[in-house]
């Protein structure tokens, strides 16, 4: 038999494993496990190098792990509620963001597509743009994302982003700064929220490009 290397990225342990009992072991019982298995040691470290977003659309392994128990406790999204979601082709790459009602997938912001820019910085960007939308118009409604790493950023206020400035995406890092203004220098009571994904089904926001 061949032997395979799990991934994983997102569960209860992430790294890279040699069977699948060790690799079912992280990931069983995860809301949103994101895992994928390669045939060589090499790929998977490549592959664990890098985002999950850049395997979604290639065969992906990320069957639901969710018991009927699990799926009660995680219930139904909040509504009404805004969800963003971001794509970019290649990491760092062509990335653009958007928001969206969650309930009638109606689009209420959209950044065009800028070049170097990965799936994250897009997700960050578009909470925060959320939230200003949001406290514009006096609205406590919560935002949902499916990147738990750009969920992050938004609570240290901080980009954390390694990709490297260039040329290219100069007006990317100027969105970034000012981000990070608006979040140093507002509150909000918006909850923002994660996209459970393996009980509610791919994010309203998404772009559907996963077979490309």
């Amino acid at each position: 038999m061949m032997k395979k290397y799990y991934v994983v990225w997102e569960g209860h342990e992430t790294g890279i494993f040699t069977s699948w009992n060790k690799c079912k072991k992280a990931i069983e019982g995860y809301p949103y496990a994101k895992f994928k298995s390669f045939p060589t040691e090499a790929m998977a470290q490549k592959a664990y190098s890098e985002n999950f977003e850049q395997y979604k659309g290639k065969k992906l392994s990320n069957t639901p792990t969710l018991s009927a128990a699990e799926l009660q406790r995680i219930g139904t999204p909040i509504l009404p509620s805004i969800a963003v979601d971001a794509a970019c082709s290649g990491n760092p790459g062509v990335m653009e963001y958007r928001g969206v009602d969650t309930e009638t997938q109606a689009e209420i912001f959209r950044l065009q597509p800028m070049k170097d820019g990965t799936n994250n910085i897009g997700e960050f960007l578009a909470i925060v743009h959320a939230l200003a939308f949001l406290k514009q118009r006096n609205l406590t409604i919560p935002i949902y994302s499916d990147s738990q790493i750009a969920i992050g950023w938004i609570r240290q206020k901080v980009c954390k982003t390694k990709v490297p400035r260039t040329p290219h995406n100069e007006k990317i890092f100027e969105l970034i700064a000012r981000a990070e203004q608006w979040l140093r220098t507002n509150t909000y009571p918006n909850p923002i929220l994660k996209w459970e994904t393996q009980a509610w089904g791919e994010c309203p926001a998404d772009f559907g490009r996963k077979d490309k």
